[in-house]
């Protein structure tokens, strides 16, 4: 997962020159840090599970066509030896 840079000594400075008092302000920081570094995603994210995505749908509906084929040619080899 690509880092998402964020400046939490500039959002305090941000949020106490605002009215804010200094503490709660650190601790909103502190708060959404967290946040961003465990719960924010990239595109780039986005991007490597959608590849992921497509790679294991073409694969089962490979093993699903692939079966059907098997199915079909059982039942075609079955009705010619019944006819």
């Amino acid at each position: 997962m690509a880092a998402i840079m964020f400046d939490t000594h500039a959002f305090v400075k941000e949020l106490t020159g605002a009215g804010m008092p200094e503490q709660q302000a650190e601790v909103l920081a502190r708060s959404q840090a967290t946040l961003i570094n465990e719960k924010l995603v990239t595109k780039q994210d986005l991007k490597q599970e959608l590849r992921e995505l497509e790679l294991r749908l073409t694969y089962n509906l490979t093993i699903r066509f692939g079966s059907m084929m098997v199915i079909a040619i059982g039942v075609i080899a079955a009705l010619v030896k019944l006819l």
